[in-house]
């Protein structure tokens, strides 16, 4: 390591330093203890191109502990990414390029959001996965096109969470090794040594997870670091982790290896002497001398020259395998070339009917040949949650172009490796599970809505229906929690049609994630020659019955329970009742249309309203207004079939009629 080097390393613990001390909050200790790790890896192995941060065949670099952000910010700026000087002196601040934790599609050069431990380590094994799948089915013979790596920075605290556990192990089972984890060794969490809570023998952990293991006793040590990078990069048959061993607070004379330097700033008169220790001015902020800088952006500028000789190459390869090409850059694009809506199944009308659960998985299978980039499976559950493409076979080691995953029992790393793979343009991912394990997915899906990305989740038996399995898989309050979440679209059909259009809405839906809620029994299947079409549930919420004239009452109800508002409608019309059905598929996409068409659907002037749905009344609120009831389940359920169940809890045609005869008596009463 050169006396450049070693200035480099400090300028960017000093910039870090510098930055949290300006915002007066932040994490100044791994950026500075990570310095020369990182500096190993940046600028002797990844390949990537600051003036095209999409380029397809970049490495990727995941700052898995996103507490560490002006470590990545620090390299951003200084190897020539669309950030400014400016922007790290604007650390924290509010609508700063500069966050307080990495944010997709916020700062250039960030390949995902991270901060909330361990997501950044399973996001990874997602992207080791699509680039597998890319690299099986695109490249040919002498044509390296989609060839690169998927590199990572992983602390003490990212090692803990049981995430990251579950996503290694199935990265190991796959024999991912194109993915390659340095592991911050700094032996220091916030509340002191990581000797209070962490014993374990990470080494012998990962050794019997399959993967290949490295250790690095000395942190600073660049050569050493850069030899094990290239050590794991010949290694192709193991997931990679290099442990190293770090000091937190690097350079600070009394805060190095101390949980004070963890999570705040070291102060004015340490950063003074940390900046006098490193040699560094310290009476300069922000300062990055002219060689140093020099020396980033010529790393920059390769990445460049790499780039362009990839490009040649693509060039080349349109002309060799056009169909390939053409098919690689329009699903890139977001462009087809056919109306692939118009292969979706058809399900004729059926009293008997079918689960949404199974008109899900015929129209998975019907569009799967459309969407080549389409991949997907369940936390092991396929032949429950109807998951599996039929024509195609199981993405394992060896066979890397299958389009089945089995993800195993890891919903939270299923949820956070879906992540991974939608962020690599062109892939679309979809995971399956239990409507009552999305608990377990939450902060996966969470992150997805907060980037703006868009896997699709797969949520079976979605309510008491499913019967005797009993309380523990009766999910209750899971569509209310969905719902919650800001920018995720949860979509309910209440048909085998409506089933296969959710796919296209969500197929089709660019700006969040999508959860499709599906049951495990049999509905009918509405006859859409009397009934509008089944694509009206792009619009969130529908009238299904009633519309063409005044009603006393409108039903609004979601899923398997709109049969049940239908057949209650058509007795309230024996009675002399007029009512409205109508079909409240999502919420979301309801709440995005026009007010003029919110207000046609649910008019201000019918305030007695009930709402149905076989979950939490939590949420309904706002449709039910003051004057309306709602049908719900704000208890736990039973073991006992779903039809009894169903009867049971009041989710049901006699109990929807005598709540609207209570609604309307007590109108009546009122006028009096």
């Amino acid at each position: 390591m050169t006396n450049l080097d070693n200035k480099c390393i400090n300028t960017i613990r000093i910039l870090s330093a510098d930055a949290v001390q300006q915002a007066d909050s932040g994490h100044p200790g791994m950026p500075m203890g990570s310095a020369a790790m990182a500096y190993a890896l940046w600028m002797n192995h990844l390949r990537f191109n600051p003036k095209d941060p999409h380029w397809p065949a970049r490495d990727r670099f995941i700052l898995s502990a996103g507490h560490g952000s002006m470590l990545l910010y620090s390299f951003l700026y200084l190897t020539g990414y669309d950030l400014s000087l400016d922007d790290l002196k604007n650390f924290r601040q509010l609508d700063s390029k500069t966050p307080g934790h990495p944010e997709y599609h916020l700062t250039p050069g960030v390949e995902t959001t991270t901060g909330p431990l361990g997501q950044g380590f399973a996001n990874g094994v997602g992207m080791a996965i699509a680039q597998k799948y890319l690299s099986s089915v695109m490249e040919k013979p002498g044509f390296p096109v989609m060839n690169y790596h998927i590199y990572a920075i992983v602390s003490d605290g990212d090692l803990m969470e049981g995430i990251s556990s579950e996503a290694a192990s199935l990265a190991g089972h796959l024999k991912l090794g194109n993915l390659i984890y340095l592991y911050d060794d700094n032996h220091i969490s916030i509340e002191g040594d990581t000797e209070i809570a962490f014993t374990e023998n990470v080494e012998k952990r990962f050794e019997a997870f399959g993967w290949h293991v490295q250790v690095v006793d000395d942190g600073n040590d660049v050569d050493k670091i850069s030899e094990a990078i290239s050590n794991a990069v010949i290694v192709t048959d193991k997931p990679s982790l290099i442990k190293v061993r770090t000091h937190i607070g690097f350079g600070s004379p009394n805060k190095v290896n101390s949980e004070s330097s963890h999570g705040s700033p070291l102060g004015d008169e340490e950063l003074r002497l940390t900046k006098i220790n490193l040699g560094f001015d310290p009476d300069k902020k922000f300062h990055v001398d002219d060689d140093v800088l020099d020396h980033f952006r010529k790393r920059g500028l390769q990445g460049a020259i790499e780039n362009s000789e990839w490009r040649n190459n693509l060039s080349r390869y349109s002309k060799d395998f056009p169909e390939s090409f053409e098919m690689f850059s329009a699903f890139r694009k977001g462009e087809l070339s056919i109306d692939w809506a118009k292969h979706l199944p058809n399900f004729p009308p059926s009293e008997s009917g079918m689960a949404t659960r199974q008109a899900s998985g015929k129209t998975l299978n019907a569009i799967a040949p459309l969407f080549p980039f389409l991949i997907g499976g369940s936390a092991d559950l396929a032949p429950s949650n109807n998951t599996n493409l039929d024509s195609y076979t199981s993405f394992q080691s060896g066979n890397y172009s299958g389009r089945n995953l089995h993800f195993g029992v890891r919903e939270h790393a299923m949820g956070a490796i879906l992540n991974g793979i939608t962020l690599t343009n062109p892939m679309i991912a979809y995971g399956a599970t239990f409507l009552i394990f999305s608990d377990y997915m939450r902060p996966a899906i969470r992150l997805a809505a907060i980037m703006g990305i868009r896997p699709i989740y797969v949520f079976t038996h979605d309510s008491i229906a499913l019967g005797e399995d009993g309380t523990t898989h009766q999910p209750i309050e899971q569509l209310a929690a969905l719902r919650l979440i800001p920018n995720l679209v949860v979509l309910r059909p209440a048909d085998a049609n409506e089933t296969a259009q959710a796919w296209r809405v969500a197929i089709e839906h660019k700006t969040g994630p999508v959860a499709l809620i599906l049951t495990r029994q049999k509905l009918p299947v509405f006859d859409r020659s009397i009934m509008p079409p089944a694509d009206e549930i792009s619009r969130g919420a529908y009238v299904m019955l009633g519309g063409e004239e005044e009603a006393e009452l409108i039903l609004i109800a979601s899923g398997s329970e709109v049969h049940l508002a239908i057949s209650a409608a058509k007795i309230l019309k024996e009675r002399g009742i007029n009512s409205r059905v109508v079909n409240m598929a999502s919420q979301e996409l309801f709440e995005m249309q026009s007010s003029e068409y919110r207000q046609s659907v649910l008019p201000s002037n019918v305030r007695l309203r009930i709402t149905i749905e076989a979950g939490t009344t939590k949420g309904w609120e706002k449709y039910a207004t003051d004057s309306g009831a709602m049908i719900g389940i704000d208890t736990y359920g039973k073991s006992a079939p779903g039809e009894v169940l169903m009867k049971e809890f009041g989710i049901s045609v006699e109990n929807i009629l005598a709540t609207a005869e209570s609604l309307l008596t007590a109108k009546n009463n009122s006028k009096q």
